[in-house]
């Protein structure tokens, strides 16, 4: 956990996500769920990434896009689940076309590993 002063010289305390330059994202989660308009879970979440420039054929930059995403903010929330530690990161992600909408990315930690997989990601 980092530590932060705040402008009354109090102490704010910011988490990040955990070994995030380990973290891993399976490209199907992203080329048959997140980009694919025709799944039934993800296609709204499609619509959002595809509007603003990501594509399944480019699909690695969308990737570094949500890797620098859950590196670079806030974890804003922690739960301890019986496969592992799932932490929500919010904040803007970098998009093709230059709009950065905010978002928040869902990560887990497995038991027994100790390095971050990418869960999910939608519009905060």
């Amino acid at each position: 956990m980092a530590s932060l002063l705040n402008r009354n010289g109090k102490e704010n305390m910011v988490l990040r996500l955990p070994n995030s330059q380990y973290a891993r994202i399976q490209p199907e989660k992203l080329t048959n769920y997140l980009l694919s308009p025709e799944h039934s879970d993800g296609r709204s979440k499609a619509k959002f990434f595809l509007g603003f420039g990501f594509t399944p054929d480019h699909w690695q930059g969308f990737a570094d896009a949500l890797l620098a995403h859950g590196a670079n903010n806030e974890v804003v929330e922690i739960e301890e689940t019986q496969y592992g530690i799932v932490y929500c990161v919010n904040g803007v992600i970098e998009t093709p076309d230059g709009r950065n909408p905010y978002i928040r990315t869902v990560w887990q930690v497995d038991h027994g590993t100790d390095y971050p997989k990418f869960i999910t990601a939608y519009p905060a």
